[in-house]
């Protein structure tokens, strides 16, 4: 049996933390139910490289997060719409939404008016500052974020920061977030029986990816900047071999001696770290020369036989066409058919985790939902000629 198999998910979400921390839920046998607004579902529907695709409604952007989700099209503004919605909250497990703080509640539909149908109910409330604070009313996406938080002024080298990092970094780890956060509401809920109300941060979670950096400045005063790939080590960063460049990370005194005597310089080898710092500059001059002396792989086979983590600089499509990423089953079709999707980060009892079917089109589940909650053929007709669903 799957780890969430006969929990119910609510997802009243958008664009990406919201759908992504959903989708990890489903992934675990969770049954999640995807609310849309009925001719305004969610814009990442339409964004994706396939035009065609984007067209349907099913573009790649919502692919990522988008699978093993029923869909239902309900419109919230309507009362037969919030009607239905506390109908299916008074059975749910776990309510997630990411609108500004405020907005569903302004609708009778805040975490204490789902709780007072359902007070077993998890509800995970994700937003760009957080429900509470001055900045609690304001929006926000990823890129906001990045610069509020600090995170952009961190990337990049001291000529080009401030720098987008090239992926929604915070939206992904929020997502992520959430997850772990209704996980850990859920299990306290096995325990005491007891709901929760979640209030998630992006700009909370922003500072856990600098989190060494932050904690360096909160007790010492040594604020992060952006350093590049300048990094303290002598054999830290990315070096340039004689065909494109390679990153090292002999972080540690022993990978360091294994390094340099791997390259045939015992002599560069140091037995303390407090030498190895006085040496930095230099030995790190003779490493960059035997570097740019060979190809890279040359060095990765002699650095990955000398134990010393190293890897050529590759594209996106030459590190999914690495032969780890099938042995680990990283990316797999949904059970049903489907695209390949990215699964989980982890194995669990030996196994990654797997999409039950694939992403659904905008609607597709209300009339067997509505069914389910025991509205009939002429009664769902009539909510969809009333725009409610």
């Amino acid at each position: 049996m799957q780890v969430f198999s006969g929990i119910k998910v609510l997802d009243v979400t958008h664009v990406l933390a919201g759908p992504f921390a959903t989708v990890q839920l489903a992934m675990q046998g969770a049954e999640v139910i995807k609310i849309e607004a009925p001719g305004d579902p969610d814009q990442s529907r339409f964004a994706g490289a396939d035009p065609a695709l984007n067209a349907e409604g099913l573009g790649t952007a919502f692919q990522t997060q988008g699978a093993g989700k029923r869909c239902l099209s309900l419109d919230l503004k309507t009362a037969a719409g919030r009607a239905i919605l506390l109908q299916l909250a008074a059975g749910a497990d776990v309510f997630v939404e990411n609108f500004r703080p405020g907005a569903l509640a302004a609708l009778g539909l805040g975490a204490a008016d789902l709780r007072a149908h359902n007070p077993r109910l998890i509800h995970c409330a994700i937003s760009a500052f957080g429900a509470e604070g001055p900045r609690g009313p304001e929006t926000g996406y990823d890129l906001v974020v990045q610069a509020a938080s600090g995170l952009m002024a961190m990337n990049g080298t001291p000529k080009t920061s401030p720098l987008r990092l090239g992926v929604p970094a915070v939206d992904y780890a929020t997502g992520m977030m959430a997850a772990y956060a209704i996980a850990a509401a859920l299990f306290r809920r096995e325990r005491t029986g007891e709901g929760a109300e979640i209030d998630l941060a992006m700009a909370d979670v922003a500072p856990l990816l600098m989190a060494s950096g932050v904690t360096g400045y909160l007790n010492g005063g040594a604020e992060p900047r952006a350093t590049g790939h300048a990094l303290p080590g002598v054999a830290q960063g990315l070096f340039r071999a004689k065909d494109g460049p390679v990153a090292i990370a002999a972080n540690n005194l022993a990978q360091q001696q294994r390094l340099f005597a791997a390259f045939g310089r015992p002599d560069l080898v140091r037995a303390t770290r407090e030498e190895a710092a006085r040496h930095r500059d230099a030995d790190r001059a003779e490493l960059e020369a035997m570097v740019a002396a060979r190809s890279i792989a040359e060095i990765a086979r002699i650095l990955r036989a000398a134990r010393v983590p190293v890897s050529p600089v590759r594209s996106v499509a030459e590190a999914l066409a690495d032969p780890q990423r099938a042995a680990r089953g990283s990316f797999a079709r949904p059970e049903t058919g489907g695209p390949v999707l990215p699964l989980t980060g982890f194995l669990l009892d030996g196994a990654p985790a797997r999409h039950a079917f694939a992403p659904r089109p905008a609607g597709a589940d209300t009339a067997a939902i509505l069914g389910e909650l025991g509205y009939s053929a002429e009664e769902i007709a009539r909510l969809s000629e009333a725009g409610a669903i």
